[in-house]
């Protein structure tokens, strides 16, 4: 009887022993085979991938591209990186080609550069600020306010422009450019209402150029610096300090898509 109950045990105990040893076999064969769990590949995990390269920014132009006058050195460029990168989380690299001075036929040779042309091809956004020295021509254009010779500078100008966007357009056809208007700095001067009509039919034309474009966005900074124009301008009355820069950059930032 107690011989019969030591083999019952005995064969249980095998038993058990045999299933123990499978039940290992399988564990050890599901982790070298199959490795360890991998996390669920979900949306946020696709995004984070598909954004490991983060964003490319070109900015041409003139000096507001530069941003003479910013005490911070930053412009309405450097604002609006700051501000990409706090709501994008991103990396994002910067190429500054704006040229203190830059007319827009010295941008109209700029865009057909065989590495200016690579640099747009990479971009994911572009920034252009351009037409400023055009009109004011370091202060001659306030003595032809008067004349017809405004409507002359203003055509060549629009010449270059529409040179300029199908130069981009053909280089790039997905990035969003973001063409800044001009603003009155002179609107404080006796002569100052005239100008602003000027500068206001000159941004009418240059919006328009621009929605011939697709992606292409114009945004207008003449209503920013209208009503405290000299809050806004560096010493030289003529740039935009911090606080106009910061102006611009949040205006361009509300036309972000993020």
């Amino acid at each position: 009887m107690n011989k019969h109950i030591i083999r019952v045990i005995t064969y249980i105990s095998i038993c058990v022993c045999l299933i123990w040893i499978i039940g290992l076999g399988f564990a050890v064969h599901e982790y070298y085979a199959g490795g360890p769990e991998k996390a669920p590949f979900s949306k946020a995990t696709a995004k984070k991938t598909l954004n490991k390269k983060g964003l490319t920014v070109v900015a041409l132009g003139d000096s507001l591209t530069r941003g003479t006058g910013d005490e911070t050195g930053k412009g309405y460029v450097g604002d609006v990186i700051d501000e990409i990168k706090k709501r994008t989380n991103q990396q994002v690299t910067l190429l500054n080609l704006g040229i203190n001075g830059q007319r827009s036929d010295q941008l109209k040779d700029q865009v057909q550069q065989k590495e200016v042309q690579r640099q747009i091809k990479g971009a994911d956004i572009v920034l252009l600020t351009i037409g400023g020295n055009d009109l004011f021509r370091g202060g001659q254009g306030l003595i032809d306010f008067q004349t017809q010779n405004v409507g002359i500078v203003e055509k060549r100008y629009l010449d270059n422009l529409k040179f300029v966007l199908q130069q981009i357009r053909a280089v790039n056809t997905e990035a969003n450019v973001f063409f800044i208007g001009l603003y009155n700095p002179f609107i404080n001067l006796n002569q100052g209402k005239d100008i602003s009509k000027v500068i206001r039919r000159w941004n009418y034309e240059s919006a328009e150029i621009s929605a011939a474009y697709p992606k292409v966005v114009f945004v207008p900074t003449f209503d920013l610096f209208e009503l405290k124009v000299n809050d806004y301008l560096y010493s030289d009355k003529f740039h935009p300090n911090s606080k106009g820069y910061r102006l611009i950059a949040e205006r361009v930032a509300a036309l972000l898509t993020w």
